[in-house]
């Protein structure tokens, strides 16, 4: 994923931090990330989220609002429909540069931003919301007794999650007046509403409220346990994967064909996780899994180890090499499995300097059916024709280059 940092001009004229992330391999699909009240664009489910998208193809854009992050303007001075017309000013952005975003994704009270941004953006073919509320107005509970003084003086000081934000009387005064119901029912647009039952921040019924509202085709998909802010790396993972396999039924995913006698697409490995060892593993847009190391080794256990992923290539190979050969045969396989077994370990060997030993797969292959002994023992012999076993056994040349940044 490479990354360009620039800036637009916001509702105000102030200029606003933005990031895009862009895929490595061919770009099929513009986002728009709206990020929560007071927040910023790289907090972990934005980043998340941003870094998956990527992965499948869809460039991504995250900017911070007027007067928060890196983002030039007075806070004080916004309100949620300036909010809103900052999102629309970012669409324009895009589309002027031939990337018009056709998925928009709004966190908190992003999320409602969105919902009403989408109405104003034509390019826009699918809306996702997190935790978002029904009512705008409901991310005023947060100011407390400040509402009085907000009231009186136009302005007032409020501890948003141990950061103090000062909240002008206009921003009380729009989300008051700012109604979703109505928008929602006439979006016209696919509809991914996801929110965690536990939500201390934003309650459950504020999805329920969303989804009633909306016309179909709409989905709802539960966060579970995660808390309003998507904080813990697992939720915003799982938030990210929902995202990506859902929005590929409304967008036009299909990459350009390659060109004739083009090898197999580029596997491509980035960090997940920069604390500890988990890895994105894309095969182009469509396949994605995980790397890591096990717990005992500083990992979380969430993906097969690098050895893993090597004896997985080497079994999986061997079945398919002689699924083949029986088809071709017409012999009586019902079917085949491998157990693989390998007695290293990545990360001990990751920190072993000393000099290499040959490495012994043990393969162990099951062969269900009425097969004749002759016919078994041919499929044995297959089995040692398998291109990863041929691969592994004469050994292999690795180049290495190091890119630019």
């Amino acid at each position: 994923m490479s990354m360009e940092r620039f800036k637009f001009q916001g509702h105000a004229g102030d200029e606003l931090a933005a990031r895009l992330d862009m895929p490595d391999g061919p770009h099929l699909a513009t986002a728009l990330f709206a990020h929560c009240f007071t927040c910023g664009k790289d907090i972990t489910a934005a980043r998340r989220i941003a870094g998956r998208l990527a992965a499948m193809g869809i460039a991504v854009l995250r900017f911070d609002f007027t007067g928060l992050g890196h983002s030039k303007g007075e806070f004080a001075n916004t309100t949620f429909t300036s909010n809103v017309e900052d999102l629309v000013l970012a669409a324009k952005h895009l589309t002027d540069r031939d990337m018009a975003p056709s998925l928009i994704i709004g966190h908190s009270l992003g999320g409602a931003a969105v919902l009403k941004a989408a109405a104003e953006i034509d390019s826009i073919k699918a809306v996702v919301t997190i935790g978002a509320p029904f009512d705008p107005e409901h991310v005023t509970h947060n100011f407390g007794d400040a509402l009085d003084t907000i009231a009186s003086d136009g302005k007032a000081k409020v501890d948003l999650a141990g950061r103090p934000f000062t909240i002008g009387k206009s921003f009380v005064e729009d989300v008051s007046a700012a109604a979703l119901e109505p928008v929602i029912g006439k979006l016209g647009k696919a509809l991914l509403v996801m929110h965690a039952p536990r939500d201390a921040t934003v309650g459950i019924e504020n999805a329920t409220q969303i989804f009633m509202a909306a016309k179909h085709p709409k989905s709802f998909v539960t966060l579970d346990n995660a808390d309003h802010l998507i904080t813990r790396p697992d939720d915003a993972e799982y938030a990210a994967e929902v995202i990506a396999a859902w929005s590929g039924r409304y967008l036009d995913l299909k990459p350009p064909a390659p060109p004739p006698g083009a090898p197999e697409g580029i596997v491509r490995v980035s960090e997940a996780d920069e604390n500890g060892f988990l890895q994105d593993v894309n095969a182009g847009p469509e396949h994605h899994t995980l790397a890591d190391e096990p717990l005992a080794y500083g990992g979380t256990n969430k993906g097969m180890t690098p050895y893993g992923f090597l004896s997985a290539g080497l079994g999986a190979c061997t079945s398919m090499t002689i699924r083949m050969y029986v088809r071709r045969k017409k012999w009586p396989l019902d079917h085949v499995s491998v157990d693989v077994s390998h007695d290293k370990v990545h990360a001990q060997d990751a920190g072993n300097e000393k000099g290499f030993r040959i490495d012994t797969f043990r393969r162990e292959i099951r062969l269900e059916g009425d097969l004749s002994e002759e016919q078994r023992a041919r499929l044995l012999e297959i089995a040692d024709k398998c291109p990863v076993h041929r691969t592994l056994e004469h050994g292999a040349k690795v180049e290495t280059v190091l890119l630019d940044a």
